[in-house]
């Protein structure tokens, strides 16, 4: 992209070098003539244009080197801001501000489940490295509250009814081990919730939605 501008700018430069010398060679032949000036003077006045000529070839090969850099220092800018905006969508994927989609698991639960169970089933997932979660469709973020008792369970305010899914995305493999391992957290809640039927799925594709919470902090706010 910039070496059709530095082939421009160099030929603008070396035509405007060779319009000096000619403007200098006419301004020498039309004050003095140069068919009266003796070979010595002669001899000065090349040495003069030589010399100036090295000057104009010396500024541009300056001006040469402050354009590379120049040119050097934008793809840098650009890189560093395409590596700023790849970082900032993974935070936003992480903090739940997009949508994500990629592989994980989906575990359906059908019966009454309190909400500390579910929030259980949540911090397995989380510890097991799932990289984003949703409570039957609803993104699980940083403040998000699960709660009621059996039969009355509610995720940021909203009735849950059964039966719902938990999906994750995250390896499946990783996440399905963890999730059924001889007394994981699937074990324990057939234990203390009989009427409760869980189903862990592992799939090539899990969707999930963007946040709809305000996660502006209140009261914080960035340490500079």
């Amino acid at each position: 992209m910039h070496r059709p501008f530095n082939q421009v700018s160099l030929a603008a430069v070396t035509l405007l070098l060779g319009a000096l010398v000619v403007v200098q060679l006419r301004s020498q032949a039309g004050s003095a003539g140069l068919a009266a000036l003796s070979a010595q003077e002669l001899t000065v006045l090349v040495a003069n244009l030589n010399t100036r000529n090295d000057q104009l070839r010396t500024e541009v090969a300056t001006l040469q080197r402050q354009l590379d850099d120049l040119v050097s220092g934008q793809s840098r800018g650009e890189t560093s801001v395409d590596r700023i905006r790849a970082d900032l969508s993974r935070v936003s994927a992480w903090a739940g501000l997009v949508p994500v989609t990629g592989p994980g698991v989906t575990i359906l639960l059908s019966g009454p489940v309190a909400g500390a169970n579910v929030e259980s089933l949540v911090n397995e997932l989380r510890n097991a490295g799932a990289e984003g979660i949703a409570i039957a469709g609803i993104r699980v973020v940083p403040g998000t509250i699960v709660g009621g008792a059996p039969g009355g369970l509610t995720v940021d305010g909203t009735q849950i009814a059964s039966p719902f899914s938990v999906d994750a995305i995250g390896s499946s493999t990783t996440l399905l081990g963890s999730l059924t391992r001889a007394g994981g957290i699937i074990a324990q809640l057939a234990v203390t919730n009989p009427e409760l039927s869980l189903t862990v799925t592992p799939v090539d594709r899990v969707d999930l939605a963007a946040t709809q919470r305000d996660l502006v902090p209140l009261n914080g706010g960035p340490r500079l």
